[in-house]
């Protein structure tokens, strides 16, 4: 079947889906909430309010919009990949109780939301061949 022929691109594919994902999350998400400093982070951080967490918002905040910015750069290398997906997944599932716990609905978390599954697969899928893990991990064992 000619579907089968695309098997050999498979690697191929998880590269163009890391760069797309790991530098939109850089350029669209992260980087302006990691330059927003402490008072952006204490608002976005606030969203661990919704999960009854009073305290540490600056933290939290700036750990989501690191998360963003360099588990996106991370993703797009496929270096450190999979924590990288946690770190992500754990962000996306925050933005999700984010979005519902402020009245959004679904439609408001839905991004936040398909990007936690999203994370959540790549998790166990793997960064594949074309990534930075892979080169280093080939050249541990082989080298």
């Amino acid at each position: 079947m000619a579907w089968e022929k695309l098997e050999q691109y498979r690697d191929f594919g998880l590269l163009v889906l890391r760069l797309g994902v790991g530098l939109a999350y850089i350029f669209l998400h992260g980087w302006g909430k990691l330059m927003g400093g402490p008072e952006r982070w204490e608002r976005i951080g606030g969203a661990m309010g919704h999960f009854g967490i009073d305290f540490g918002h600056v933290f939290f905040g700036f750990v989501a919009a690191l998360s963003e910015t360099v588990g996106g750069g991370l993703i797009a290398l496929g270096l450190f990949f999979r924590p990288a997906c946690l770190f992500l997944f754990m962000t996306m599932v925050v933005a999700t109780g984010s979005h519902l716990g402020r009245g959004d609905g679904w439609k408001g978390a839905a991004h936040a939301l398909k990007m936690a599954f999203v994370f959540f697969g790549l998790f166990f899928v793997g960064p594949g061949r074309y990534s930075l893990d892979e080169l280093l991990w080939r050249r541990k064992r082989f080298g």
